[in-house]
């Protein structure tokens, strides 16, 4: 099964790059990841924030096949343990499908038509984190799940 992580805005920061690559390189023996950067749209009036998002979503929602089984990071969404995020990833690699695809929204979050098309809505925490750490903290629980199912040391 191949990965794709969809997300607003690119990584600035050094380290955050840095990390993003590692876990990406370690990856590479238990899947395909592949990361969109798609660019934000600015917003200059708060009251077309609505709009905004509905015109990421559509850019978004371009890269989605039918057949891929979408998780939406999301506030509201689904807390789950390390391990229940591996049977999870298991449980979507077991149904045969082809590709996981991953959102992460702008710091307005994702439009409705986005959140509508989730298969999964997952949120890493209570805590609201910048998005460039949800990447970073998105991929590092990807590798993790993939030591997990493969029993292998990493996670205690």
């Amino acid at each position: 099964m191949k990965i794709k992580i969809i997300a607003l805005g690119k990584i600035k920061e050094k380290f955050l790059k840095e990390g993003i690559d590692e876990f990406l390189k370690r990856l590479t023996p238990y899947t395909s990841v592949e990361i969109l950067e798609l660019q934000p749209i600015e917003i200059k009036d708060e009251h077309l924030t609505d709009k905004v998002l509905e015109q990421e979503g559509e850019k978004i929602l371009s890269y989605i096949k039918p057949a891929d089984y979408v998780i939406t990071m999301e506030i509201k969404g689904k807390e789950l343990s390390s391990e229940d995020f591996a049977k999870k990833i298991a449980d979507i690699t077991n149904d045969g499908t082809p590709e996981l695809v991953f959102i992460i929204g702008s710091s307005c979050g994702l439009s409705p038509i986005v959140s509508n098309r989730a298969d999964f809505k997952l949120s890493l925490s209570k805590m609201t984190f910048l998005h460039q750490f949800t990447r970073l903290i998105l991929i590092e629980q990807i590798y993790r799940a993939f030591k997990i199912l493969k029993n292998e040391t990493y996670h205690k």
